[in-house]
């Protein structure tokens, strides 16, 4: 009968639930007290008052709505390591985000081993996001392709470059007698040189008009859905085109040397000396070497082949890569081939 009457002394007028810790009767009401409910927690609860009848320590009592702390049961998934939860993440975004994380790799990997002054082959990725294929354009199939390309050539203003690096020899020679005394000075060098060849990627409207036939867009197929239609570009470029000047080829001090050196006997006497030291001074010497490296980027086929292989793939990279490719992208299409051809030389 004691059980029960304590039992519904513990609830108040609300109905909320209260539970009651022991305070010792002597200790003035320190306001909130901590308290431990029936199923283990730790709350917080304000202390009630005195008995009536002055006899053991003073309940404090805990109602249902205050806020209670200490213990808190954990979810099912902190069971599962840390790092398991942060590996599955990491997949599940590399999953979503497939292309442009495979874009970023081969675009680092290329950077990285350009600048080791090694460049592979690698494959031409583009960088795309999951929703794009999703939000292909419903009126891509009512759209002329083909004009728009060439209008995005049309627009080019600067030529694509291909520069190779080579090297070598040259000497110079100076002899300047001196009365009937010889005097003369030859010396052999080593030098390094770069030069560029061009390709003209816009040479006006009259050379992509149709009668031309320098340009081709022919759709294959039209998208459906979110399968990209499909499109061949044939287009006829102007043939690469070598240095025209010495100033089109540099040469680099940094890497030339002096080889080998030979005199006459006079040198370097006051006289001798006097006479052939200025001829072999910084812009004399880089002069000289600056017409040979010239003479070679365009005579010498070891140098000019590896310059125009170098223009057509920077050519071909800039049209295909930075521009029919995005644009024919944007519209749905995807290039199935792309084909340049090169006009002769004229």
């Amino acid at each position: 009968m004691l059980k029960l009457l304590r039992a519904r002394a513990g609830r108040q007028p609300g109905g909320l639930p209260c539970h009651a810790a022991a305070v010792p009767a002597g200790v003035p009401n320190p306001g909130l007290v901590n308290v431990r409910l029936p199923d283990g927690r730790l709350g917080t609860g304000e202390r009630a008052g005195p008995r009536a009848d002055g006899q053991g320590p003073a309940p404090a009592t805990a109602y249902g709505n205050i806020a209670s702390g200490g213990l808190r049961r954990r979810r099912w998934y902190w069971r599962v390591p840390r790092w398991v939860r942060w590996s599955a993440g990491l997949a599940l975004v590399i999953l979503v985000f497939r292309r442009a994380v495979t874009w970023a790799l081969v675009t680092g990997a290329s950077g990285a081993l350009h600048l080791t002054g090694v460049n592979p082959h690698l494959p031409h990725v583009t960088i795309g996001w999951p929703w794009s294929s999703l939000t292909a354009p419903a009126a891509a199939s009512d759209v002329l392709a083909g004009p728009l390309v060439l209008a995005k050539i049309e627009g080019i203003s600067a030529p694509a470059l291909g520069t190779t690096t080579f090297d070598f020899m040259f000497t110079r020679k100076v002899s300047h007698p001196v009365g009937f005394l010889p005097c003369w000075y030859s010396a052999t060098f080593y030098a390094v040189a770069k030069a560029s060849a061009t390709v003209d990627l816009n040479p006006g409207p009259a050379w992509w008009a149709p009668a031309a036939g320098h340009y081709a867009l022919t759709v294959l197929s039209k998208p459906a859905g979110s399968t990209p239609g499909q499109v061949s570009v044939t287009m006829t470029l102007p043939a690469p085109q070598l240095p025209q000047t010495v100033h089109d080829v540099s040469v680099d001090n940094t890497l030339s040397r002096q080889v080998s050196a030979d005199h006459s006997w006079t040198y370097p006497g006051l006289a001798c000396g006097a006479i052939i030291k200025p001829q072999f001074t910084q812009p004399a010497l880089y002069a000289q070497a600056q017409a040979e490296a010239f003479t070679q980027a365009t005579t010498l086929t070891s140098v000019t082949r590896p310059l125009i292989a170098a223009a057509e793939k920077q050519a071909g990279t800039i049209i295909d890569g930075n521009l029919i490719t995005p644009a024919l992208s944007s519209l749905g299409y995807q290039v199935s081939s792309f084909t340049i051809r090169w006009a002769a030389a004229r």
